[in-house]
């Protein structure tokens, strides 16, 4: 047990501090590739892998571990550049997003490297793989490094449903989300598209923020403007990894900020590990919701709603 709670006081550390781990990876080829440590279980040599017929593409097949069935996803493959043979001596690195753990075959592991969020860049439009990226740093101020919008690769793989439950929208006190104004925070277009499509069903306006400065500074903006952001914004929706800045170390400049401390400010994450419920009283953040989950965003909504009534 302590050694799990030094991991938790390890990583938590880093929360609010603009900082995060991202371990480096090869697929097929040179280029060094990353995934946030926060979503990474282990790093081990592919066990027997059985293929399944009629599978999923870019799915290489799926492994038994520790009780689980895991599917092994071809990330190299996945992401349009060559796919990746799955070899005896393959490399895997066990992964958990959204609630679902799976395998993603890759190349060769380099290592783990810690940085300041300030030091990681939406990728550049236009550049090819960038549909499949959400930011870019570097090592050693030389070597690209291109982080993987892993949200997307398995939407791809699992389409996710943005619908809401018939008869949850029937609701009385959703109704008076209609018109009210959220500000949505996400550099994934496939976490932003997610959102827009559940709460259309509730009418809310929405306004977006590809990182968490953008979004600070559009807040900024509000107040200066002499309005009441409190009343205006039912509540502010952040993703928790973004370039520029992260959505914990936002959350903390909210709540440091008289004009903005009072806004009602929500995770929405594809983190569903065990450091997540630390973390978001850490910063102060008034919810917390793992992503893609249609239902349990109404649910937040209409959390929001009833304090506004008491």
């Amino acid at each position: 047990m302590a050694g799990v709670l030094d991991t938790v006081n390890q990583r938590t550390r880093l929360v609010g501090e603009n900082r995060l781990e991202i371990l480096l990876f090869r697929l097929a080829g040179h280029q060094l590739f990353a995934l946030n440590v926060f979503k990474i279980r282990e790093v081990l040599q592919l066990p027997r892998l059985t293929q399944m017929p009629q599978r999923a593409p870019h799915v290489a097949g799926v492994i038994h571990l520790r009780g689980q069935t895991l599917p092994v996803i071809d990330l190299s493959g996945a992401i349009g550049m060559r796919p990746q043979q799955a070899l005896p001596d393959s490399t895997i690195i066990i992964t958990e997003y959204n609630r679902s753990v799976q395998a993603f075959l890759v190349g060769g592991v380099d290592r783990i490297m810690n940085l300041n969020w300030d030091s990681v860049q939406p990728p550049p439009r236009g550049a090819g793989r960038t549909h499949y990226l959400t930011a870019i740093t570097r090592l050693d101020d030389q070597r690209l490094v291109e982080i993987i919008d892993v949200e997307k690769v398995l939407a791809e793989i699992v389409p996710f449903n943005a619908k809401v439950s018939e008869g949850l929208l029937d609701d009385e006190l959703l109704n008076k989300a209609r018109g009210r104004e959220v500000l949505l925070v996400d550099d994934s277009p496939t976490g932003i598209n997610q959102l827009r499509e559940t709460l259309s069903q509730l009418d809310l306006k929405m306004h977006v923020a590809t990182d968490g400065l953008r979004a600070l500074r559009q807040l900024q903006a509000w107040a200066d403007e002499d309005e009441n952001i409190s009343q205006r914004l039912l509540m502010v929706i952040t993703d928790a990894e973004m370039p520029e800045m992260d959505g914990y170390r936002l959350t903390s400049e909210i709540r440091k900020d008289p004009r903005l401390k009072d806004l009602y400010v929500v995770l929405h994450t594809s983190l569903s590990g065990n450091f997540n419920k630390a973390m978001v009283e850490k910063v102060g953040c008034d919810g917390f919701l793992s992503k893609f989950q249609p239902d349990q965003l109404v649910e937040v909504v209409r959390e929001r709603l009833k304090l506004l009534k008491e």
